[in-house]
């Protein structure tokens, strides 16, 4: 199946989102994954403040993680990204029903640049 994981991770540093996306990448590929794309959104203001891990957090940075893989690598994926300090949310969903004619229809992940 196809998936997407959109991560916002605090937004101190970007080697700490490198390191958290090359996690996901190695659980995926252990479990006989493909990654298909790796975006970086930057750094963007939270629609609201989130508290996690006892401090308040206005602002994050994004990224998108689009992979093929089994139910059973999603879910530890999801189950690795909640469990790290680091990562204020993340979240997990199921694109398209596995069929090559509507996977073919997800484009790459698109994002504007702020000025």
């Amino acid at each position: 199946m196809l998936y997407e994981t959109i991560g916002i991770v605090r937004p101190n540093s970007l080697q700490e989102v490198k390191e958290i996306v090359l996690t996901a990448g190695q659980l995926i590929l252990r479990q006989g994954g493909v990654i298909r794309d790796v975006a970086n959104w930057g750094v963007f203001h939270l629609p609201r403040s989130i508290s996690r891990n006892q401090t308040r957090y206005t602002k994050g940075h994004y990224f998108v993680l689009r992979y093929d893989a089994g139910a059973k690598a999603h879910q530890d994926l999801t189950a690795a990204l909640r469990v790290d300090p680091r990562v204020i949310r993340a979240t997990g969903v199921k694109l398209g029903d596995g069929k090559l004619e509507t996977l073919s229809k997800f484009g790459p992940v698109e994002w504007k640049k702020l000025e």
